[in-house]
């Protein structure tokens, strides 16, 4: 029970028609591999669509309560999600190279070669978890880069300032990652006026600081790191690509990912650029679980693909790998 991969590679797809050609391939090997996915589909008597369009997608949800696999107890990676309210989902990969091929290939389209940046990550929540995808994609991607500097910086404030005022005294290009509340500790903890690194916010409060809209929290840091723009990375532990933001809540997907909008009140009826609805996520890296995943989160897409988040149905189950309240 493998894929064929090397004829429907997500990877190599570079027009509209490859897209819904793999899709529709992968939908087929999920429904007939995937129980979970198969019965919910089952449920809405779709299981032959034409386009990717009409393919149905599965609640987020469900990866809280069912193993979402296309069968099989053999797994190279567990991840866990790390929401606050007790009920976190499970995400089991199969192949740990397909999901290395998504995040480093996705990083890339975005930041060229990361080999050639420094990578500094503020993540203390995720480390101490211990079962974070976020956690181990930067890891790879610490290990890629070539200055000894990457790495890991926890809870260690002053040492981080200091790598930084050097990198930047060295004119290095440099990428910060790091969950909300930490970037926050960070600038309050000394104004920095970065010229030469990218600060990516990765995710929420945690419970440590009081939320705030993704505007107010840019703003704040933007201020404090002296930058005119804020990166954030959308992802999350239910799937294996990213897309990212340079700037404005604005968001690209790699050519093998895809969202679109749904109406509220109706999880088959998509709706058009412009109009606010719950996001649906196309990840046709995610081949051994479910590609086509109806998430909490409410955004708007733009004809060029782009999109934005706005909020989330449910506040109260804080999601790591994105700042969502309204």
């Amino acid at each position: 029970m493998n894929f064929d991969i090397d004829t429907y590679n997500p990877f190599r797809i570079n027009s509209e028609d490859r897209f819904n050609e793999v899709a529709l391939e992968i939908f087929q090997f999920q429904y007939k591999n995937n129980l979970v996915y198969r019965k919910y589909v089952d449920g809405f008597g779709r299981n032959t669509p034409r386009d990717y369009s009409e393919i149905p997608f599965l609640p987020i949800e469900f990866f809280k309560t069912q193993q979402v696999t296309c069968g099989g107890d053999l797994f190279d990676l567990e991840f866990k999600s790390s929401g606050t309210n007790g009920a976190n989902s499970t995400h089991h990969v199969k192949d740990k190279i397909i999901y290395e091929s998504s995040f480093l290939n996705g990083i890339q389209l975005a930041y060229s070669d990361i080999k050639n940046r420094v990578v500094l990550a503020l993540l203390p929540n995720y480390v101490e978890q211990g079962s974070s995808s976020l956690v181990y994609m930067v890891d790879s991607l610490i290990k890629k880069s070539k200055f000894k500097e990457s790495g890991f910086y926890l809870s260690d404030i002053d040492a981080l300032i200091s790598v930084l005022e050097e990198l930047e005294r060295r004119k290095q290009p440099t990428l910060l990652l790091g969950v909300s509340y930490a970037l926050l500790d960070l600038a309050e903890k000394k104004n920095l006026k970065l010229r030469y690194t990218n600060v990516m916010e990765t995710g929420g409060m945690k419970g440590r600081r009081k939320e705030m809209v993704r505007s107010e929290l840019h703003l704040v840091l933007c201020n404090g790191f002296g930058v005119s723009e804020i990166h954030s990375e959308y992802g999350m532990t239910e799937l294996l690509s990213q897309a990212y933001s340079k700037g404005n809540g604005i968001f690209n997907c790699p050519p093998w990912m895809k969202v679109q909008i749904r109406d509220t009140n109706d999880p088959l009826e998509l709706l058009p650029n412009g109009r606010a609805g719950g996001i649906n996520v196309i990840d046709l890296a995610n081949i051994y679980s479910c590609s086509f995943v109806a998430t909490q989160d409410l955004g708007k897409t733009a004809k060029n693909g782009s999109f934005e988040v706005i909020g989330r149905f449910d506040i109260g189950d804080v999601r790591g790998c994105n700042l969502m309240v309204v």
